[in-house]
């Protein structure tokens, strides 16, 4: 009776341990959930840079104060109206 015992309980381990150790296991599937919630989060960034540019660009693509703000910024656009005046630090004493 023992020895039936031990058996059917090497057999009750024998079967549990593709189970949990296996390629489709529960310890794989919570590495695959750990990773996937990794990557939901990166994607959350992702998806609000995204919705960052699609607003620059919208706006770009209807307003003229966006592009007359890069022209300033990018190219140091000034208006025929506007005077521009530049201010020169003078060297550190040597």
């Amino acid at each position: 009776m023992r020895l039936l015992a031990a058996a059917l309980a090497l057999l009750i381990v024998a079967i549990q341990v593709p189970l949990w150790l296996g390629k489709g296991g529960w310890l794989r599937v919570w590495d695959v959930e750990r990773q996937l919630a990794g990557q939901r989060a990166k994607n959350a960034q992702l998806e609000a840079r995204n919705n960052a540019l699609a607003a620059e660009v919208k706006d770009l693509k209807q307003g003229l104060e966006a592009i007359e703000e890069r022209a300033r910024y990018d190219l140091g656009y000034v208006r025929g109206d506007e005077v521009f005046f530049q201010v020169v630090d003078k060297p550190a004493a040597e």
